[in-house]
């Protein structure tokens, strides 16, 4: 696998000071009617001359400093729900790591705090799933945290070629995020049936499943074909606030 470029130890010093983040928030759509559901907050991050850094080069090298990455993660989640549109519910991407490294694991965790405390309307954690055992068996314990205290969880990137799915997680979520990569594979018969089970037990479970990627209306008809609940992408404008 090749290796990431990583960011420098100064270049993250100067980001962090500069306190160069952004946000966008992507809208979430009812395939049937059209109509937002919800938006997903993602992270931006910019260098001194406007250009866009990699969020997941920033979290990546973050990780070599578990306080870093708490600090960041946290400020950028406090961001988020601080710009969240209106009278609509919001998803978050946190990291298993990230909600970890505070050291607190009870009810003082700073990120339940944080989410219970937000009454605008309901959170829901996005939890990015990959290959790392390790990372699954903290899934479950970041699930089991925030369900016993009524928040809602996601799973993202299902069908990703480059994660895994842990069946203990995927059981305990709320809403299934199917990966863009279902769009590029739609003529693969077999992959497609996987596709199609996965939607198949979400239903049958009082799961909701999200297809991420739509980018055109033929992408559009794909998810009401495969009976997707909602739909994300760039066929639908996001909203960005630059905040430095």
């Amino acid at each position: 696998m090749k290796e990431k470029n990583l960011l420098s130890a100064e270049r993250l010093i100067d980001l962090l000071e500069s306190k160069r983040f952004g946000v966008e928030y992507q809208p979430i759509v009812s395939c049937k009617s059209q109509q937002i559901y919800a938006y997903e907050s993602l992270a931006r991050f910019y260098t001194s001359d406007n250009q866009s850094i990699r969020p997941d080069l920033v979290y990546e090298s973050l990780h070599k400093s578990p306080l870093s990455l708490f600090q960041v993660e946290y400020q950028q989640k406090k961001l988020q729900l601080s710009y969240a549109v209106n009278g609509f519910d919001i998803f978050v991407n946190l990291d298993q790591d990230s909600y970890f490294s505070s050291g607190i694991v009870d009810q003082s965790n700073p990120f339940l705090k944080l989410f219970k405390e937000y009454k605008k309307s309901n959170v829901i954690v996005e939890l990015i799933e990959n290959s790392e055992i390790n990372d699954a068996i903290m899934s479950l314990a970041m699930i089991d945290n925030l369900s016993k205290n009524n928040i809602y969880t996601a799973i993202d990137d299902v069908c990703n070629p480059q994660s895994m799915i842990s069946t203990s997680v995927i059981q305990l979520v709320n809403f299934i995020k199917l990966d863009k990569f279902v769009m590029k594979n739609r003529n693969n018969r077999n992959f497609m049936l996987l596709v199609k089970s996965i939607i198949d037990y979400a239903h049958s479970t009082n799961k909701q499943v999200i297809l991420e990627g739509v980018e055109t209306a033929e992408d559009l008809l794909l998810a009401k074909q495969l009976n997707c609940d909602f739909v994300q992408g760039f066929y639908y404008k996001s909203q960005f606030k630059h905040v430095s």
